[in-house]
Formats: structure tokens, C-alpha cells, sequence
């Protein structure tokens, strides 16, 4: 079983959210979870659960209600701080059960003297630590750092609900934190949880399966779009990505969109560099593009000492848009993808292309399906997990990062492959591939291949399915640029 990070955990319980499956679905699973190991720990005693306003919380009040059905527990709970100020709804709805479910104690405690002063803590044969969740970094502030210090200085047994509180999941340190003698997270192992010395305060751990779908880990859902990067009070210009668009000659709209695309994603500075017969119509689509105008009528040889002084100063290039297939342009594109550090390949830029590259750079190739069987020299399969084999094997071997577009995309880097089903058949409409690059793009700039190709065509589809609703077959792939900060805005 592979190991997850806390913000891919995160994610993964927003798709499930996003396909239907409610958080409170989890709570209730998870909450039942930690009831069976305390059960399974002893038949009967005094069970105290500490549990903060989070969803750990939550997950604890659902662990008290089961084990407060058998009468065999002396069952208590102590919310740290006020009801009032429980962050989530599901948890909100599971601490008001609380007072229906037979509990011996249940109390609200905010202030650190009078925590001190609660009985509890010396005579409980178990006390369960749902005080803090993963996304807590840093000290812990009171009550919650006298809560950690009281269970560690208790005699009893300890199970902390997902991780120890005060734990850092992604491995930063600690500095202050449970030590507990099991720990018991959903799921799946937490990388955090695999790190050398992690079992000084993690004890023993135990993984429990909490009914997440197959589909909200393999597919990429809205939950994925949390992990990336967002602009934040304190950027400054081309803190959100530098992007540079080499394209057109050939045709001049493909690159005009994906520059428009890649601005709409969220990208600060998007340059488009473009052979000089056709940059004025491209500067003419917006005010908002910066257009360099290329010698020649065509990307050729020419152009590299322009090109090479732009790729430095951009995070990403995206190159293909529009280039047309004229032998001297493909071979500027071979030598213009070694001086990249990031770079999305599409379109004419994948035709005789040679791979592997041989660069330190990192590369998203973003071919459909005839462009793909003419990359990997075979016809594709029919059958997705067929398919899935295959390309997966193709980007391990050519290291590379691969979209392979179609009714469901597949995204590989050889080690981790996605699925994502968003998108329509309205979408066949030319300049939509030119819309995904230009996404594509803006998300690397600013985070990892694998992260911003899944996440790229997610949106491309989702924008296109909200365009669809409103343009039918009659959508265009401006429709879907259109669209494009109403997805992600919701997750924002």
C-alpha cells in the first residue's frame, strides 16, 4: 500500500465529496473505526476522548456515541473550547448527538487552568487524542498545548485519531506533540508516518479503511485543484508563473489561444513569440498579450538566439501552437527543447519528435490519440487499463509527463497515472487542444508536471461541460476560456 501526504489526502476526501460520497460518510466510518480498536484493546473500563473543533473532533465524537452504546465503557468526552466555535458542519452535527448517546460525562472546556484541574486524566484506562488534525503547523496554542501536555503525563493507554496532535504530517518539525502508543489513520499510510523517528510519537500504526471510492483517487476531481498553487496577498508580478507561448506561422489562432487560456488559468506574464507574418493578427485578439514578432515566416534556426533569452526568463515553454510541420521549424523545435527547463510540447511540436530528450529539463506531452500511436510507433488499445499500461510505460521510458486526451484522458509520468472524465463532445471543436495547452501551461510554471497536467485537463473539461450547458454543439474553444475562473474560483 503506497503512502499519501496529508494535502493529497485532503484531496482525495474532496472528491469524494465532489462525486457524491459526504463527509459525514467518512466521519461516521472513521469514528466507527477507532470504536472497534478500543474495543479490541479492552473489554471494558474508562475510555476518555479529547477532541479539539476540527474534523479529528469529529471523528472522535462519532468514536464516543458507538462506544457509548455498550455498557461496559465508562464513556467521557471533553470538547476543547466552545460548541459554538466547531469549524465543520459534519462535525457540528455529530457532537449535537453527543447528548442523546448516553455518554458519562461530556464537558466544554476552553480555559488551560481549568483542563488542569479535571479529574479525568489520572484515572482513564484509555484516553483518545482527536485534539488536533494534520493541517496544524507550529506550536499549539491553548487549551490545545495543556490538553498534549496532560495525555502525555496521564498513565494511560494512548490512541491518537489520524495523527499524534502536534505531529507534522510533511515531515517539518516537531515541536510539540502526543506521544501516543497507537495511532490510527484512514485510509492509507501517511508519508509523514514512514519518516525515521516518527514512531517516538506515533507508536504503533494502524491503517483503517474508511470507505473512500476507487474513483475519488485515480480520477482527478475538484479536490485535486487545492494542492495548487494560488496567488496569495504578497505576490508580486511573475510570482504566479512567466509563461512563454512559441507557436504560429503556419495558422495564427491556436497560439492567440492558448495565450489567452493560459492567462485566464492565472499565469502573470504570458509572452507569445510568433513568426512576424502573423504577429500583428495575433496582437490583435487582445491588449492583454505581449507578442514578440519572430524572423521569417516560419520558426526556423534564425530565431534560437531570440527564443533561448526568452526561455531564461520564463518558467515554462510551451511550444507547438500552430507551428505547422516545415522541416527547418522542427528542427528549430529540437534544439530549442534541451534549453528548456519546463516545457509542454503539443501539436506540429510532437510530429518526429525524438525521445527521450536528452535534458534535465522536465516535459508535458500532450498528445491525442493518432499523434500518441505515431510517438510510440503502435497502435493504442481500445481498453482503458490497456491503455493506462501503455502509456505508462511510454512516460517511464521517455520521462516524460503525458496527457493522453480523449473521452477519458490519461495522464502518466510513469510512476503515478490519473484518469479524468470531464469534457464533452461539443469539445471536438478545433482550438479546445490549444485551450488544454495553454492551461497546461500556466499550472506549470508554478507547480509539478504531474500535478498541473491532471489538473489542467480537469478544468479544460470542466469549463467545456459548463460551456456546453449554455452553447451546446454550437460551443467554440473561446467558450471554454470563458469558463475557466468559474472552475477553479470553485475551490478558491
Amino acid at each position: 500500500m503506497f503512502s499519501v501526504t496529508s494535502s493529497k489526502m485532503r484531496a482525495i476526501d474532496a472528491n469524494c465529496a465532489y462525486i457524491g460520497l459526504s463527509p459525514v460518510q467518512l466521519m461516521e466510518n472513521a469514528g466507527a473505526a477507532i470504536a472497534r480498536e478500543i474495543i479490541s484493546k479492552i473489554s471494558s473500563g474508562k475510555v476518555l476522548f479529547v477532541a479539539g473543533r476540527g474534523n479529528n473532533g469529529g471523528d472522535t465524537f462519532v468514536a464516543a456515541r458507538h462506544l457509548a452504546m455498550n455498557e461496559n465503557y465508562e464513556v467521557r468526552l471533553i470538547l476543547l473550547g466552545n460548541s459554538s466555535r466547531i469549524r465543520t458542519e459534519e462535525s457540528r452535527q455529530n457532537f449535537s448527538l453527543l447528548s442523546y448517546s448516553g455518554l458519562t460525562e461530556l464537558k466544554e472546556i476552553a480555559d488551560s487552568k481549568e483542563l488542569e484541574k479535571y479529574a479525568g486524566w489520572k484515572d482513564s484506562d484509555i484516553i483518545v487524542d482527536g485534539v488536533l488534525g494534520s493541517g496544524i503547523k507550529g506550536a499549539p496554542r491553548e487549551p490545545e498545548s495543556t490538553a498534549i501536555d496532560l495525555i502525555n503525563s496521564s498513565n494511560s493507554y494512548i490512541i491518537s485519531v489520524d495523527s499524534p496532535s502536534g505531529y507534522d504530517l510533511d515531515g517539518e518539525e516537531v515541536v510539540k506533540s502526543v506521544v501516543a502508543d497507537i495511532t490510527i489513520t484512514f485510509h492509507r499510510m501517511k508519508t509523514g508516518l514512514e519518516i525515521p523517528g516518527s514512531e517516538k510519537y506515533a507508536g504503533q500504526v494502524i491503517v483503517a479503511p474508511i470507505g473512500v471510492c476507487k474513483d475519488a483517487e485515480e480520477y482527478v476531481g475538484m479536490g485535486d485543484l487545492m494542492s495548487l498553487v494560488h496567488r496569495n496577498r504578497d505576490s508580486h508580478k511573475g510570482n504566479s508563473g512567466r509563461v512563454l507561448i512559441i507557436g504560429g506561422g503556419a495558422y495564427y489562432g491556436a497560439p492567440a489561444l492558448a495565450t489567452m487560456a493560459a492567462l485566464r488559468t492565472g499565469a502573470d506574464i504570458v509572452t507569445v513569440a510568433v513568426p512576424e507574418n502573423v504577429a500583428d493578427i495575433v496582437a490583435s485578439f487582445s491588449p492583454n498579450l505581449i507578442v514578440i514578432p519572430l524572423e521569417g515566416d516560419r520558426l526556423n534556426p534564425s530565431n534560437i538566439p531570440v527564443l533561448k533569452n526568452l526561455i531564461e526568463t520564463h518558467n515554462v515553454a510551451v511550444i507547438g501552437p500552430g507551428l505547422g510541420r516545415e522541416k527547418e521549424t522542427l528542427d528549430t523545435v529540437e534544439q530549442l527543447l534541451p534549453l528548456c527547463r519546463k516545457a509542454v510540447v503539443d501539436a506540429d511540436a510532437l510530429f518526429g519528435l525524438k525521445l527521450p530528450l536528452e535534458s534535465e529539463g522536465k516535459f508535458i506531452l500532450t498528445p491525442h490519440s493518432a499523434e500518441f500511436s505515431r510517438l510510440s510507433g503502435s497502435e493504442i488499445p481500445k481498453e482503458l487499463d490497456s491503455k493506462k499500461d501503455v502509456v505508462s510505460s511510454f512516460a517511464s521510458e521517455k520521462d516524460v509527463t503525458l496527457v493522453l486526451k480523449g473521452k477519458t484522458d490519461i495522464i502518466s509520468n510513469g510512476s503515478v497515472t490519473r484518469l479524468n472524465r470531464t469534457g464533452n463532445a461539443g469539445m471536438t471543436v478545433g482550438g479546445t487542444g490549444d485551450v488544454l495547452t495553454g492551461i497546461t501551461g500556466a499550472l506549470f510554471a508554478v507547480n509539478d508536471a504531474m500535478d498541473a497536467a491532471s489538473c489542467a485537463v480537469f478544468i479544460s473539461g470542466a469549463a467545456g461541460d459548463l460551456a456546453f450547458e449554455e452553447k451546446g454543439n454550437g460551443l467554440l474553444a473561446t467558450d471554454i476560456i470563458a469558463r475557466i475562473t468559474d472552475v477553479i474560483l470553485g475551490v478558491l
